[in-house]
């Protein structure tokens, strides 16, 4: 009997996953078309997008963790949502001063919640595998942060473009964990 409770439990898990992580690719597709669509002819609109980027990422992080066992059982969904939060308000704030600042905090928090996102997938990879994808996001975010950092020390002015190309990779990462974790549940059920 506990054996098919953690085995439906598991299950419930995998199919919350695959729905989070294509709702995850659906905004931030959402957010890339208004980002090249609307954003460039709107500054008010760029920098809503801008605000809402990080503010979304804490509550789907902080809706995941509560979905997946709570808070408690997922420290590293916990400190990506207060760096998520923080950095809201960061970009805010560096609205004010330049773009270059935004690019610079979107930097650190690249850094910061992709490492925080690495962790996470590892955890979770000996329960559900399929998370190979989230692993190379996590890593990758981490990298495209200090390439942010370096493009905010340059002269020139970044657009809303520069975090649009960062949010499109991201989405490609989160369609395919989706797609994956689909695939894996589809091959469960014919083998059994």
């Amino acid at each position: 009997m506990k054996n098919r409770e953690i085995a439906l439990e598991a299950a419930d898990q995998a199919q919350w996953l695959k729905q989070y992580y294509f709702l995850r690719a659906a905004f931030s597709v959402a957010w890339v078309i208004a980002a090249f669509a609307i954003a460039p002819s709107s500054a008010v609109i760029a920098a809503a997008l801008l605000v809402v980027y990080p503010a979304w990422d804490a509550a789907a992080n902080y809706l995941d963790a509560l979905s997946s066992g709570g808070l408690n059982q997922n420290r590293t969904q916990g400190l990506n949502v207060l760096v998520s939060l923080a950095t809201t308000i960061a970009v805010i704030l560096a609205l004010q001063v330049s773009m270059n600042w935004v690019l610079g905090i979107f930097g650190a928090w690249a850094i910061l919640s992709g490492l925080l996102q690495l962790g996470t997938a590892v955890r979770r990879w000996k329960r559900f595998g399929a998370q190979w994808a989230m692993v190379l996001s996590g890593g990758q975010s981490a990298l495209a942060g200090g390439f942010f950092i370096f493009q905010a020390s340059m002269p020139a002015v970044p657009s809303i473009a520069n975090v649009a190309g960062y949010a499109a990779v991201g989405a490609l990462y989160f369609l395919v964990s989706a797609v994956w974790l689909t695939v894996s549940t589809w091959r469960r059920s014919a083998a059994m």
